[in-house]
């Protein structure tokens, strides 16, 4: 299911090729699902008992990419970023446009001047290099405002997974599998569009659910590098699920936290704390709505995060579905002790 998820193209506000592979997962699942004017993919699955609580989860089914400004007379694809992207990760790097192969080009190092060897140069500076050979060529392919994205195909290597837009696919692909399962809570899955440029289909998403509890899963930061000091390694791979107290899009609720830890030592499953406030996700739309919603963000450490070579350790992936199944389970259990 990830290896589909990542290999599929999705730049934000092109995830029709997401929300289809979704689709085809969950239509024999018992769920019912809409898809609202924004693209999002909102499914409902109903409790086995009466009067249960109603769980949102949350995932974004966008990816950071790029989308063509201009081509040149040599059939040159110039672009801007759709998303946060570190132009430093770009140079060399093959795309694909509009199914078509590329690379991101750069003039070689040996005719570059001393002055041009200091500056990293900035994406709108950079090229794609699409085997074009003049303009015309290059426009039976791209035209201005199309997008496009890294091609990275999904591989595992020794205990880890490598591939693009790991941030967000994997929440996608615990939200697939938990919604084929049976729960005593309502479930409200939400597969948002555009939150890589803005948080923008959570805005709308999830408007109307009233949930008692919001979980936002996630794809986070991880910096447990070798010239990184421990106290500033934010996540460690393979040390479980990080969940999130604090960051810059949204303060999560202490008591979805205490539950999530609750069931995380209950249940014998690895976790730690994300220890950074830096970045933000979903979390910070669906805190806002309706008056305010309960939320909090678990998440799995990614390293090289936007990139088309994000890595993930497989037993975090495990830890963190294990730990939304526990919370899940923990809520629906809450009723019934109260009947």
């Amino acid at each position: 299911m990830l290896r589909k998820l990542t290999n599929a193209f999705g730049v934000s506000g092109c995830e029709t090729e997401v929300r289809d592979i979704i689709i085809e997962e969950i239509k024999d699942c018992g769920a019912d699902f809409r898809i609202d004017n924004m693209g999002n993919l909102v499914a409902f699955k109903k409790a086995k008992k009466e009067n249960a609580k109603t769980v949102l989860l949350s995932a974004h089914m966008d990816e950071v990419g790029f989308i063509v400004t201009d081509i040149t007379e040599d059939g040159y694809i110039k672009f801007e970023t759709v998303g946060g992207i570190d132009a430093r990760i770009l140079i060399s790097k093959r795309v694909k446009v509009n199914g078509r192969c590329g690379v991101i080009g750069l003039k070689p190092v040996h005719l570059a001047s001393k002055e041009e060897r200091k500056k990293m140069p900035k994406a709108n500076e950079l090229f794609v290099d699409i085997g074009a050979k003049d303009r015309t060529d290059a426009e039976s392919v791209a035209s201005k405002g199309d997008y496009f994205g890294f091609d990275s195909e999904y591989i595992e290597f020794g205990e880890m997974i490598k591939a693009k837009a790991l941030d967000d696919r994997l929440g996608c692909a615990i939200m697939i599998e938990i919604l084929k399962k049976e729960w005593d809570v309502n479930l409200v899955c939400t597969f948002n569009v555009q939150e890589e440029v803005g948080l923008r289909g959570a805005k709308i998403a999830a408007k109307g659910a009233r949930p008692d509890f919001a979980l936002v899963i996630e794809g986070t930061t991880c910096n447990d590098l070798p010239t990184v000091p421990k106290n500033l390694r934010v996540t460690k791979s393979g040390d479980g699920a990080a969940i999130s107290v604090l960051d810059s899009a949204s303060k999560a609720d202490r008591d979805i936290c205490d539950m999530l830890i609750k069931a995380a030592e209950k249940r014998n499953i690895s976790w730690q704390y994300k220890a950074s406030t830096a970045g933000g996700n979903d979390a910070g739309a669906i805190s806002l709505l309706e008056g305010g919603i309960k939320t909090a963000s678990i998440s799995v450490p990614c390293r090289y995060i936007h990139s088309p070579v994000s890595v993930m350790h497989k037993s975090d992936f495990e830890s963190c579905k294990e730990l939304v199944e526990g919370f899940l389970e923990d809520c629906g259990k809450e009723l019934t002790e109260n009947d």
